[in-house]
């Protein structure tokens, strides 16, 4: 880099990229440095926020960026003979969504690491570490030595993102919130891939869902969203790809963090219902033939559903309760299938309105369901002759270079 780092001026910055011009990688360089120091306003934050969400960035000036997000904390480091076999998920979300859950431990049992740098609750969707958080003594807040260890003895964790793990992306998406700049491409890239680069990873799989419950109902723009994050992903040296995934229905049939828990128990087990376990098995066996660890993703794919049958995941999720504090005592119970959660005392069933058995079972504290919500509830239901069942993964999403046709596998 040039010497003049100290002469670059943040408003003339904000006025290139308004005026849509490329900033130069010196020049992103200081922005997310100085996001990282606060040695900014945070109005100039915001302002460049806007600028870049209005007249979007060239996928060098996207790289540039995700790279000095990456760097601007610490970053993990591996034992060399772990190199090719440190992976990760990342999921845009959706009602249900507890895959990582057993998808940690099943790749673990697969002989991978994975370093799965989770997160919380995102509008009416529980995050994965609040569902994780509701087993008495589960801990989520390790430090860079601890997750080592963890991976070396049990092969898997799930943590939440320390204050030193990528701390601009947590200054800048905090702005991005209150400015509306949420759903910028270079932003969304910067801010997903750069935590997953800070993880070390040889291979990543992205889960981009679409439909009615998803942030993108079309699957054109969930495609395009895929194929930003696969190439930024891969031009960091993360070997990339995306899975684009139907999210029209909630993801298994329970809803709600320990219920949650419970039914990702009994995936484990191989005993899951048939979505959630369709999601872990393709996603899954996707990551081990990126890693080398299956010679192609079917023979990944079986590979994934023979520990879920054995019990080689369950196993590792045992082990993985008791590593992050879990007593021991308490893991096996709750992999036995006792019941150990708290769970809301009152319950109450819905009968479909055309007749037949109850349809939803709705666990809660007081005040009771409103009679207005529960015929919110039962306009949700929709009675027809026959389902179409149809796969969740629609497509592939791989690394696609600039000018280059699109390169997708439908599975």
């Amino acid at each position: 880099m040039c010497t003049s780092r100290e002469h670059i001026n943040i408003l003339e910055m904000i006025r290139k990229k308004r005026d849509k011009q490329s900033l130069s990688a010196e020049e992103i360089y200081y922005f997310v440095q100085s996001v990282t120091k606060q040695t900014i306003e945070e109005c100039q934050i915001g302002a460049m926020l806007m600028a870049i969400r209005l007249q979007g960035m060239t996928q060098e000036e996207t790289v540039n960026l995700t790279q000095e997000m990456k760097t601007s904390g610490v970053v993990l480091e591996w034992p060399k003979e772990w190199s090719s076999i440190v992976v990760d998920k990342h999921s845009t979300g959706g009602v249900g969504d507890k895959v990582s859950i057993v998808l940690a431990p099943a790749l673990a049992a697969c002989g991978c690491k994975v370093p799965m740098v989770s997160g919380r609750g995102l509008e009416h969707t529980g995050g994965t570490l609040d569902k994780l958080e509701s087993i008495p003594g589960f801990n989520i807040n390790k430090s860079p030595e601890e997750v080592k260890q963890i991976l070396a003895a049990v092969g898997c964790c799930i943590v939440g993102q320390t204050p030193d793990l990528v701390p601009a992306d947590k200054k800048m998406y905090a702005i991005r919130d209150v400015t509306s700049t949420v759903d910028s491409l270079p932003l969304i890239a910067g801010s997903i891939i750069s935590k997953k680069g800070a993880e070390s990873l040889a291979a990543l799989i992205l889960d981009v869902k679409f439909g009615e419950g998803a942030l993108y109902k079309d699957i054109n723009r969930a495609r395009e969203l895929a194929q930003y994050l696969v190439n930024v992903g891969n031009c960091l040296g993360i070997q990339t790809a995306a899975a684009l995934s139907k999210m029209d229905n909630p993801i298994g049939r329970c809803i709600g963090n320990s219920l949650e828990v419970m039914e990702s128990i009994e995936c484990l087990k191989g005993k899951g219902p048939k979505d959630l376990e369709e999601l872990v098995t393709c996603l899954g066996g996707h990551l081990l033939h990126m890693c080398g660890k299956a010679g192609s993703f079917k023979a990944g794919e079986k590979d994934i559903k023979d520990v879920l049958q054995n019990g080689c995941a369950l196993g590792k999720f045992q082990s993985m309760l008791v590593a992050q504090g879990v007593t021991a005592d308490l893991a096996k119970a709750l992999c036995q299938g006792k019941e150990v959660l708290k769970r809301s005392v009152r319950q109450e069933e819905l009968k479909a309105e055309a007749g037949g058995d109850p349809w939803i079972r709705i666990h809660f504290e007081e005040p009771s369901l409103s009679e207005s919500q529960k015929r919110l509830l039962q306009h949700s239901l929709v009675i027809g002759e026959k389902v179409e069942v149809v796969p969740l993964v629609m497509e592939i999403i791989q690394f696609q270079s600039q000018g280059e046709k699109s390169h997708k596998c439908y599975v």
